[in-house]
């Protein structure tokens, strides 16, 4: 554990935003290293599985909020809107995270492999959000394909291996029964995903919500039941924040500016984009950039973290 942690360490302090997360070469693979809390995180989460190293996040996955500190994986097993935020970290034990995106296709494959069939969820019964002590055999999966970043050549080749693996361990762990049910490709789940590919596909323009709903094969009125509950906000605001969350991102790491990240997403009014922007994240685009870039230069010294 301890060489895994050094290796997040070293990694995020070369290729780290100024959240503390660095998207690594290997397809799917990202970690956190955080040494100062700073506020609240939106994002929007492919279906993934974290495990926490060291410190403790909470965060706030579609109505659920909980604390989930080290030694714990947390599974989100759908597109689900995040409100993250740092609640345990510091120069000298930062937070430290590892995060593997499921793939569904690989999900469907193994657990046909499995059999003993799957059991039939109602919307109302249907989760997407599961934890649990990190099993020895998950942390095993997560290291080898660290150690794929020192060996790039053998990525193409070992990867898909070792994905698998991690997804069979998924499967055959205590929430196993969960996961079969979501990757059945006739769940309510998996057709509301469809729907969010759609959305994250064509996030500048409107999508009637009929297409939306065609995609996910349900009716209209199905469709806005099971998506709202699935992710607690409707197309719409789906939408919204994907343009948000974009925005935000060309203006910190790209440097647009507000009226430019406005109409780069979608928006037309700058007006609205101001005043949306704001109740998201708190502040103004212009204010919360500056404030943003502030924060990564006091953090300078540490790396980009």
């Amino acid at each position: 554990m301890d060489s895994l942690k050094q290796a997040v360490r070293t990694y995020a302090a070369v290729h780290a935003n100024r959240d503390g997360l660095a998207v690594t070469p290997v397809p799917g693979l990202r970690m956190m290293c955080v040494e100062t809390p700073h506020g609240d995180l939106h994002s929007i989460y492919r279906p993934l599985i974290c495990l926490v190293l060291q410190g403790a996040k909470r965060m706030i996955v579609g109505r659920e909020e909980r604390i989930f500190s080290a030694g714990k994986s947390v599974i989100v097993s759908a597109d689900m809107p995040v409100v993250g935020r740092i609640v345990q970290a510091s120069p000298s034990q930062p937070y430290l995270a590892i995060a593997v995106e499921l793939e569904m296709t690989v999900l469907r494959e193994v657990a046909a492999q499995l059999g003993s069939g799957v059991r039939t969820q109602r919307p109302s019964a249907m989760r997407t959000l599961f934890a649990n002590d990190t099993e020895a055999a998950t942390l095993d999966c997560v290291a080898r394909l660290m150690r794929l970043l020192d060996q790039p050549e053998a990525t193409p080749v070992l990867r898909p291996g070792i994905l698998r693996e991690l997804h069979y361990w998924l499967l055959a762990g205590s929430h196993g029964a969960d996961l079969r049910a979501l990757a059945d490709p006739g769940s309510h789940a998996t057709r509301l995903g469809a729907a969010v590919a759609m959305l994250r596909a064509e996030y500048q323009t409107r999508i009637p919500i009929e297409r939306l709903a065609e995609t996910a094969s349900m009716s209209l009125t199905a469709f806005h039941k099971h998506f709202k509950h699935m992710t607690s906000l409707t197309p719409g605001q789906y939408q919204k924040r994907l343009r948000l969350l974009e925005a935000r991102r060309l203006m910190l790491d790209e440097g647009f500016s507000a009226s430019s990240a406005a109409f780069e997403v979608g928006y037309e009014s700058i007006s609205q984009f101001t005043r949306e922007y704001r109740r998201m994240f708190q502040a103004p685009p212009k204010r919360d950039a500056l404030r943003a870039r502030e924060t990564s230069d006091q953090r300078a010294p540490f790396g980009p973290l």
